[in-house]
C-alpha cells in the first residue's frame, strides 16, 4: 500500500489526472487480484514452502495466463504443442513436490502451501487478464499506482482479520526489506509489469516465470541451504521446457474484431 500512495503522489505532483471514481471499481478488484491473492498467496504459502519450490510451483503461471485468455476467446484454439507443454510441465510441479506430500514430511501445512501457490496464480492470471483490457488509458503507471493502493488496502484486512498487527516488529533489516520490496519490487517491478501487460502479448509478458524458478532455487540453496538435489533440477527442467512448449505452441492473441480497431483508432 505505501509503493501505491508514494506513485499516486508522486504522478499527482506531476500533474498526472487521476482516473475517474467509475473505473474505481475495475482497478480494486485488480489489485485485489494481484496483490492480494497473487502476491498474498505467495506469502503465505512461503511459510511452510522452500522458495525453491514456490518459485518452481509459480512457474505455471505462463499456463494459467494462457488458459484464461483461451477461455475469454482472445487465443486461438489449443494446439497440440501447446496441450503438451502443459502436461510436462505440471508433470515436473508434481516430480517436485509428490515426495514430501506421498511421504507426510511436507505435513498438512505443505499441502496447503502448494494449494495457496496455486491460488495464487490463478487470482495473477485473472487479474492480469483484466488489467490489459480495463485499466485506463489516460496513465498505466496511475492505474498500476491505483491497483497497489487497493490491493494494499485488501491486504491490510486480511492481515487484521488474521491478528498480525500484534505480531509487528520493525528492525533495520525489515525496514531495508521494506524499502527495496516498495521501490524496486512494486514501483518499479509491479508499474513495470502493467505497462508491458497493456502493450505486448499475454505469452510474452508470462515469461517472466521462466526465470524465476532458476533464480530462487540457486539463491535458496547458496543463501538459506534449502536442498539442491537432482529431483529439484529435474523437476525445474521439466517445468520450464513445458513453459517453452506452450510459447511455441500457442498462435499469439487473437486478430482484433472491426468495432475494437475503431475504438483503439479514436486514440
Amino acid at each position: 500500500m505505501s509503493a501505491g500512495i508514494l506513485l499516486t503522489g508522486v504522478l499527482a505532483a506531476r500533474g498526472e489526472r487521476i482516473p475517474a471514481p467509475r473505473s474505481w471499481g475495475n482497478l480494486a478488484l485488480i489489485g485485489l487480484l494481484l496483490v492480494c491473492i497473487g502476491n498474498g498467496g505467495v506469502i503465505l504459502a512461503e511459510q511452510w514452502v522452500p522458495s525453491g519450490v514456490s518459485a518452481v510451483t509459480v512457474a505455471s503461471m505462463p499456463f494459467w495466463m494462457l488458459g484464461v485468455e483461451a477461455l475469454r476467446g482472445d487465443r486461438d484454439p489449443l494446439s497440440t504443442r501447446l496441450v503438451a507443454g502443459l502436461l510436462v510441465g505440471f508433470a515436473g510441479i508434481l516430480l517436485l513436490v509428490w515426495p514430501d506430500v506421498a511421504g507426510g514430511s511436507g505435513g498438512h501445512q505443505f499441502l496447503i502451501g502448494i494449494v495457496a501457490l496455486q491460488v495464487a496464480c490463478v487470482g495473477w492470471a485473472i487479474g492480469s487478464t483484466l488489467s490489459r483490457r480495463h485499466a485506463p488509458d489516460e496513465s498505466v503507471l496511475m492505474a498500476a499506482a491505483l491497483q497497489m493502493l487497493f490491493g494494499g488496502v485488501f491486504m491490510m484486512i486480511a492481515g487484521t482479520l488474521d491478528g498480525e498487527w500484534r505480531r509487528l516488529a520493525f528492525n533495520a533489516r525489515t525496514i531495508a526489506a521494506e524499502s527495496y520490496l516498495t521501490i524496486f519490487g512494486s514501483i518499479v517491478g509491479y508499474s513495470a509489469y502493467t505497462y508491458a501487460l497493456k502493450y505486448l502479448p499475454t505469452a510474452t509478458v508470462s515469461l517472466y516465470a521462466y526465470a524465476n524458478p532458476v533464480i530462487a532455487v540457486v539463491l535458496g540453496a547458496a543463501l538459506l541451504g534449502e536442498p539442491f538435489g537432482v529431483r529439484v533440477v529435474g523437476s525445474t527442467v521439466m517445468v520450464l521446457a513445458g513453459s517453452a512448449l506452450v510459447q511455441r505452441g500457442g498462435h499469439g492473441e487473437r486478430q482484433p474484431r472491426r468495432h475494437e480497431v475503431t475504438e483503439n483508432r479514436k486514440y
